[in-house]
């Protein structure tokens, strides 16, 4: 694998998280019929896409590496957390991993999770007694299963969007409605007048609220929105001497190591590697961007393997060509 994306690859990692998420939702959703396998292998699928790009190979940064590179140049798209990308392109100056969208994320995400595991327990139940699951969940919705699937992938793309993921969940979203149909003519067939009332009672994805929970479910998410937006909006502060300092992509040369502290602290430029970054979006040759971010990456690590003592004539040296 090339330099520039020499924080990918990491292809066990990616063989970790899948069989991890994969397998924990394999405890709980049981596929047992061709068509549950059908269901859980296209949700599999999604995620070892996702998986593939967050730590093998950022195919979407590549290919949009162009257009990144020309409306936000202040962000390394090298750099591994750069792969949040709404974070980045919404211009958090926090840890991404502490973002409202990474934030928001987790919350689909285990809430998925939650829904999926309580979901298999009423159904397993509903199933040895051959009943209508109509209790926990499936009193809010018809297919508490799927929706929680909807949940988990939609929470990954908004962690980690890729065009491969934006393209495959649509596509999952409209699978999953109609497997939600075909089982609901083989329960109306098994329950007869039973299930017809408690499909005429109960929503298929998304639960009913009353007037007043209606209005605190919006209320709350107006004031999560607003303060994302806020989150995301504030300018850069200025540091007390002994704070730790934020910074990511090309910036992460003057805030992450002890050399950039101590020249942050003491009001010392850092511009030999802005400006490799800044001379990389002013060429639209891709074998010449590639070069340019070649060398912004050797001039970072030339500064860092250089000894502290010397680290300010490196950088002067630098500056003056």
């Amino acid at each position: 694998m090339n330099d520039e994306f020499s924080d990918y690859g990491l292809w066990l990692l990616v063989v970790i998280n899948s069989l991890v998420f994969i397998l924990f939702a394999f405890s709980f959703a049981r596929p047992r019929t061709p068509r549950d396998w059908r269901s859980f292998g296209a949700f599999s699928a999604f995620l070892v896409a996702l998986f593939t790009e967050m730590y093998g190979f950022p195919l979407t940064i590549y290919l949009l590496s162009g257009w990144l590179s020309s409306r936000f140049p202040e962000v390394d798209w090298l750099a591994h957390d750069s792969g949040h990308l709404l974070e980045m392109m919404f211009g958090s100056k926090s840890n991404p991993h502490f973002g409202p969208f990474h934030v928001l994320s987790a919350i689909f995400i285990f809430g998925g999770f939650a829904l999926l595991a309580s979901a298999w327990r009423v159904l397993y139940r509903a199933q040895r007694g051959h009943t209508v699951a109509m209790t926990g969940p499936y009193a809010l919705v018809r297919h508490p299963q799927y929706a929680a699937f909807i949940s988990i992938m939609f929470g990954f793309l908004l962690q980690w969007p890729t065009l491969l993921t934006v393209v495959m969940f649509p596509i999952l979203m409209f699978m999953y409605v109609r497997l939600a149909k075909r089982e609901e003519g083989e329960a109306l067939a098994g329950f007869g007048e039973e299930y017809e009332r408690y499909r005429d009672d109960t929503p298929a994805f998304f639960p009913r609220f009353g007037a007043r929970r209606g209005l605190s479910a919006a209320i709350v998410f107006i004031l999560v929105l607003l303060a994302g937006i806020a989150f995301i909006s504030v300018p850069e502060q200025d540091l007390p001497a002994d704070a730790p300092l934020p910074g990511y992509g090309a910036d992460s040369v003057e805030a992450n190591t002890m050399m950039g502290a101590d020249m942050y602290r003491r009001g010392v430029p850092v511009d030999a590697p802005n400006a490799h970054r800044q001379r990389e979006t002013g060429t639209d040759d891709p074998a010449l961007r590639r070069e340019l971010i070649r060398a912004h990456r050797d001039e970072r690590s030339r500064i860092r393997e250089a000894p502290h003592g010397n680290n300010l004539k490196t950088l002067r040296d630098a500056d003056s060509g």
